[in-house]
C-alpha cells in the first residue's frame, strides 16, 4: 500500500511517497520525493493513503538537511529501476555533501565509457528521490549547473545549502 505526505521545505511543498516496511526506521521506505513542477514528478495516485505518521523519521532527517545538521540521509529506500540506474543511483549516494562531480565521473565510477555520459544523465535524470539522493551534485565536465529534473534554481539553491566545492 502506498502511503503518502507533503510537508513544507526551502525549495516548496515536497510530495513523499512510500510503502509500509517492516525493516524501515519508523516503519516507511521512501519510493518518491517530488518538488513543485518537477519533470516526472509523482503525483499522488488512487488508492494511495495519506499518513504522515509514517514519515516523521523521514521528515525528521529532512528537516535537519535544509537546517545544515544532517549531511548524509539513513533512509531505506523502495528497490526500483534497472541495473543500470541502480548503479548510477549508488554512485549518485557516494558523493559526500558539499562535493560535486561530473557526469563522466560517474560514468567511470561505474565502470561505463565515457561515451556513456548521455545515458548517466538519462538514468540521473530518473531519479525518483531528490534532495535525499543527491542528484543536484552532479554537474557538467566545464563546472556548468546542468540538467536537474526540480529545475536548475533548487539545484542552485541546494549546492548553495552545502557549500558545495568541486570533487578532487
Amino acid at each position: 500500500m502506498t502511503v503518502y505526505t507533503t510537508i513544507d521545505s526551502p525549495l516548496g511543498e515536497l510530495l513523499l511517497a512510500g510503502e509500509k516496511s517492516a525493516t524501515a526506521t519508523g516503519g516507511t521506505a521512501l519510493a518518491s520525493l517530488s518538488v513543485p513542477g518537477q519533470k516526472r514528478g509523482a503525483t499522488v495516485q488512487d488508492g494511495w493513503t495519506e499518513d504522515p505518521a509514517a514519515f516523521a523519521a523521514i521528515a525528521s532527517q529532512i528537516a535537519a538537511y535544509f537546517e545544515g545538521t544532517l549531511t548524509r540521509f539513513d533512509i531505506e529506500y523502495v528497490a526500483s529501476g534497472s541495473d543500470f540506474r541502480r548503479q548510477v543511483w549508488q554512485a549518485l549516494e557516494a558523493i559526500p555533501y558539499g562535493k560535486t562531480c561530473s557526469y563522466g565521473e560517474i560514468a567511470t565510477q561505474i565502470g561505463a565509457s565515457r561515451a556513456a555520459v548521455r545515458a548517466v544523465g538519462t538514468a540521473i535524470g530518473a531519479n525518483p528521490l531528490l534532495v535525499v539522493r543527491p542528484c543536484h551534485r552532479v554537474i557538467g565536465a566545464n563546472g556548468a549547473l546542468t540538467g536537474y529534473a526540480g529545475g536548475l534554481e533548487r539545484k542552485q539553491q541546494l549546492l548553495l545549502l552545502e557549500g558545495a566545492t568541486r570533487e578532487a
